[in-house]
């Protein structure tokens, strides 16, 4: 037992909602409004002394909780239901340890607490493990940002002695023992990262595409987009069900950008592509590398890397194995990962990257890019459109981890709304010039976020 570790004491939440400007395609789903869970955990030492941190997460239950069998209704107050569950786990635990360490131990838990709420609300489809991995994040960063408030430091700065023996090993098995975090995460962030911008299967890409203007003073074309915020990052959602449309869409987005940037004399940008596990199978995947290479090799020179492209469930789809393509282009895993031995079965299947998402845990987030790096897999950081704290706590991440390139930043696209009250504290984050996120303050006490 240290004298630095904490038991929580407290766990309160509420939610809050927001109209999105415009909608955003998810595995064929069009979504047009997010749920937002606010959490606030009181945190005391054994001598007594005591903080608050707060956290926030969309619930992405488009996302995180796909069926055909129930409704967003549904989905959505299934994984509020975990959160109230979640907050009980933390609350009665009555652990003393530090935060990745409290988290660590309850995880289990947490996913029982799904399978309870299944059954409690007869749901047709019971919760997945993903759904409550998102559902308990914002309680986890709120545990990490109380831990940073009572110590006084920014919560990167926790994650080595005096404060945790960051040996991996202790979490995540044999395989990491003598793995550090201090070797992976750094305890400041860089100064400043670019920005990928989010190009929707669903947004227009020239003006001629424009049917129904949002007419609300932001861009509404993809070369407006790149003008406004000097982009040089575009992440490109594709269908994964009609390889004409999705390489069509890729040339697409090659000529409008080109066109862009021959304004601002840029020649070099970045793409990455999302299928959203749309692709039928690995086959797919293979004929759209050909079939792009052959009509565009500049577009395909462009791919940095290509987001999980077919079913989440590795285990029962085995024969989709990644090798050829990722000998191509890296190959991140993405809604599969969930926990080590997906992470594990991943790699096996030729995948050759990581995508790391806040929305999974701040302590797991920690935990599996140190593991990924030192297993010498690409890593990414993704949001899950976030606004406002759960967008800082995203791009703290991505600033923290040695090797993430670029970040992303789609509420400013989607729900610029939720926005609003933090732009004055982090201009840099939430009003992007240069496509560059400035990231050099996001080393506040706690997860820096909320100042009080």
């Amino acid at each position: 037992m240290r004298s630095t570790d904490i038991r929580v004491v407290d766990c309160k939440f509420e939610t809050e909602s927001f109209a999105y400007r415009s909608p955003i395609k998810f595995g064929g789903v069009a979504l047009d409004k997010a749920t937002l869970l606010n959490t606030a955990v009181t945190v005391e030492t054994s001598a007594g002394k005591r903080a608050t941190g707060r956290g926030s997460m969309p619930m992405g239950n488009v996302w995180a909780f796909p069926t055909k069998s129930l409704t967003y209704e549904q989905t959505l107050n299934s994984m509020l239901e975990v959160a109230k569950g979640v907050a009980g786990i933390y609350t009665q635990s009555k652990i003393l340890g530090h935060p990745i360490e409290i988290t660590w131990q309850l995880e289990h838990s947490m996913l029982e607490e799904g399978s309870r709420v299944s059954k409690a609300m007869e749901l047709e489809d019971p919760v997945p493990s993903l759904a409550v991995l998102v559902a308990a994040s914002p309680f986890d960063a709120a545990l990490h940002d109380a831990f940073g408030k009572l110590h006084g430091l920014n919560s990167y700065h926790t994650y080595a002695e005096p404060f945790l023996d960051d040996d991996i090993g202790r979490f995540l098995g044999d395989t990491f023992k003598g793995v550090r975090i201090r070797d992976h995460v750094l305890t400041e962030p860089v100064a400043q990262m670019p920005l990928y911008h989010l190009v929707g299967a669903l947004d227009p890409l020239t003006t001629a595409e424009v049917t129904k203007p949002v007419g609300d003073g932001l861009p509404e074309t993809l070369g407006e987009w790149i003008l406004f915020n000097g982009l040089t990052h575009l992440k490109i959602k594709l269908n994964g069900d009609d390889l004409e449309w999705d390489v069509n869409r890729v040339l697409g987005v090659e000529n409008a950008t080109k066109e862009a940037q021959a304004k601002r004399g840029i020649t070099d940008w970045k793409y990455s592509l999302d299928f959203n596990e749309k692709c039928r199978n690995v086959r797919y995947l293979l004929d759209f590398i050909e079939e792009l290479r052959g009509r565009s090799p500049s577009a395909f020179s462009r791919i940095s890397y290509i987001e999980q492209p077919t079913a989440r469930d590795l285990s029962a789809n085995r024969a989709n194995v990644m090798h050829d393509a990722s000998r191509q282009i890296p190959v991140v895993i993405d809604e599969s990962l969930v926990d080590l031995d997906s992470l594990f079965l991943a790699r096996e299947m030729g995948y050759t990257g990581v995508a790391l998402k806040a929305c999974k845990g701040q302590s797991q987030s920690v935990l599996f890019a140190s593991g990924a790096r030192h297993l010498g897999m690409f890593l990414c950081v993704q949001d899950l459109t976030c606004p406002g704290a759960s967008l800082i706590q995203s791009a703290s991440l991505a600033a923290h981890v040695k090797g993430v390139q670029a970040i992303e930043s789609n509420g400013r696209q989607y729900c610029p709304a939720a926005n609003k009250a933090w732009e004055a504290d982090f201009p840099g984050l939430f009003l992007i010039k240069g496509g560059m996120a400035i990231t050099n303050n996001l080393n506040g006490l706690g997860l820096g976020a909320y100042k009080g």
